[in-house]
């Protein structure tokens, strides 16, 4: 039983830096249709620029700080230069945002150069706690705070607010939306910018937990969200959060009784619900 938790948590943990990562995801590729494959380069940003904010104040919520504008940023930066001029065109947004994932990339390596960065955990979060045989690692457990926070946040506003409305509206007929005296294109920036932030703050949130940060770390995790925005559905917040669960809680299971699959098993889960369930498992409206 101890073990089973002690997995438990560890899969949730993981489950929820890739649904943090995902639901920016969610937001750009499932409700504006945009095939975004440079997310995982602002995720990489996120962790370097906030590990870096952090090392220098002393102080990990200015780190987070940090990197959630570090993705306002980037967002704003690659929406208007990389994504409007391709708005539609999904090949030439699969080419174009493949190369500015390399081009962040490698930015990276010329702003803190080639070698990992380490990342240590704030004090306060630092250790963890016992329950009888039971050790809870501190930080996972304000990792999976964070995530349920965030899931409850952006569902009431897609879900409850005025914004949340006009987004909705204008992934169904935006042409609709602008006759209505809205800047419907604003508005798709704006929800860019959320995503990338969301990205970042996966990033910095990531490596405390990881011990470091390199380069390449993007293209890993931009994988893994691809597949939990498949799996939960395209433009569902909700599915996104049991998809990553689902993901992380399988990989933490796996690594631990069958390790041979557990690089593996995250492609057999998108593979066995592509076959019966090709939508995903949740709608938009799910």
């Amino acid at each position: 039983m101890e073990l089973l938790i002690n997995l438990t948590v560890n899969g949730l943990a993981t489950g929820m830096l890739i649904f943090l990562l995902a639901s920016g995801l969610t937001l750009i590729f499932g409700l504006m249709s945009v095939l975004n494959f440079a997310h995982g380069g602002l995720f990489a940003w996120g962790a370097y620029s906030g590990i870096w904010i952090y090392t220098l104040s002393g102080s990990f919520a200015v780190g987070i700080l940090g990197a959630i504008i570090t993705g306002i940023i980037l967002g704003f930066i690659t929406e208007k230069l990389i994504i409007t001029p391709v708005y539609g065109n999904h090949v030439q947004q699969i080419l174009i945002t493949l190369g500015f994932m390399l081009v962040l990339t490698e930015m990276l390596k010329v702003v803190w150069g080639p070698n990992q960065m380490a990342a240590r955990v704030p004090s306060y979060l630092a250790g963890s706690w016992e329950f009888g045989d039971v050790l809870i690692i501190k930080y996972r457990l304000f990792i999976i705070f964070v995530g349920f926070l965030v899931f409850g946040v952006f569902q009431f506003i897609l879900q409850r607010t005025k914004i949340g409305l006009i987004v909705r509206a204008g992934v169904m007929d935006k042409d609709m939306v602008q006759a209505l005296g809205i800047n419907i294109k604003r508005v798709f920036l704006y929800v860019f910018m959320a995503g990338s932030a969301l990205a970042a703050l996966s990033g910095v949130l990531f490596a405390p937990y990881s011990g470091v940060v390199y380069a390449e770390m993007g293209f890993e995790f931009a994988i893994l969200a691809f597949i939990v925005v498949v799996i939960g559905g395209m433009g569902s917040f909700p599915g996104s959060l049991f998809a990553a669960i689902l993901v992380g809680l399988a990989g933490s299971y796996m690594a631990y009784y069958v390790p041979a699959l557990s690089l593996a098993v995250n492609m057999m889960l998108m593979a066995i619900v592509l076959i019966f369930r090709p939508q995903g498992l949740f709608t938009a409206k799910g």
